[in-house]
């Protein structure tokens, strides 16, 4: 099996109203999750807002969720920052802290001078200082950057790069990222709404906000097209696409906190300047939640 292949979710910080971290809501989270299918979390990604956080609460954060996921179960952080130096510093707190592998996202302020040479320099040097095993990790959504299927096929070379996340839909791109990198480099995708064409296009597997409200069927998904049942897995991914895009592009992180919040997780609000998810969202969160027989039952 691949490094890092399988189903993943990049879980949420959950804050209290007084904006601090809520340690106990991420411990039940997470405890929740790994009673599920999942292959493993990833701590500190987008979805974890980890722009928003200090580094002291990141480090926090990681060491709190790591208490949490047992031995065995990949634990992934998100170590991203703008300049090399910082991007190593933070993934070297996260590799002693209990970290298997670090995602890292692509510095993105300076964006025009960020070409494909800048990225091989920057996540070659990240990864020859890294203790544990660096993921690239494409989000152009947020970053407005996009990383070179070049780059990545030249990465892909170096012994502690094991894979990637994409988080954009275009599969032409992803199925180059497969075609252009070795057979035991790792391709997840990032992208819910079209993970099942992905998974056709020879992802391995994905790292999903979706996964985070519906683990098992997300497992399940990547299960049925590995055993080539194609139309099963189109009819689940078009039952679920409704809700992956109400908390991906459609409305983002404050739909993700209060969809966990319907379920029963902790979510909390999102770290300003993101504000709640408005009523009318929570609404629809409410009634795709129900059309999918998720929401608990009411005694």
């Amino acid at each position: 099996m691949k490094p890092f292949a399988g189903v993943y979710t990049p879980i949420v910080t959950p804050f209290r109203d007084d904006d601090t971290v809520d340690e106990a809501g991420l411990r039940a989270n997470v405890r929740r999750w790994m009673s599920s299918a999942l292959t493993g979390i990833v701590v500190l990604g987008s979805n974890g807002e980890a722009p928003q956080l200090d580094d002291d609460e990141a480090d926090r954060v990681v060491a709190v969720a790591r208490e949490e996921v047992p031995a065995g179960r990949p634990y992934i952080v998100g170590t991203g920052r703008e300049s090399t130096r910082a991007t190593i510093a933070a993934s070297v707190r996260a590799a002693r802290a209990g970290a298997d592998a670090v995602l890292v996202r692509t510095p993105a302020f300076f964006k025009t001078q960020m070409t494909a040479d800048v990225f091989v320099r920057h996540y070659t040097a990240v990864a020859d200082a890294s203790p544990v095993p660096v993921l690239l990790y494409n989000v152009t959504m947020f970053t407005g950057v996009n990383l070179p299927v070049d780059a990545v096929a030249t990465l892909a070379g170096h012994p502690n790069i094991p894979g990637m996340k994409e988080s954009g839909s275009d599969l032409a791109q992803i199925a180059d990222y497969v075609a252009r990198t070795p057979d035991t480099f790792t391709v997840l995708a990032g992208s819910a709404t079209t993970y099942f064409h992905a998974l056709c296009a020879g992802c391995d597997g994905g790292i999903l906000a979706l996964a985070s409200l519906f683990p098992d069927e997300c497992v399940r998904l990547q299960t049925l097209v590995r055993e080539h049942r194609i139309d099963e897995a189109r009819a689940l991914q078009r039952r679920l696409t409704p809700i992956a895009r109400t908390i991906g592009t459609a409305h983002g992180v404050p739909a993700l906190k209060a969809a966990l919040d319907l379920l029963g997780y902790a979510g909390g609000p999102p770290r300003p300047p993101l504000g709640r998810a408005p009523a009318p969202v929570v609404d629809t969160l409410r009634a795709q939640l129900g059309a999918l027989d998720a929401l608990p039952l009411v005694h």
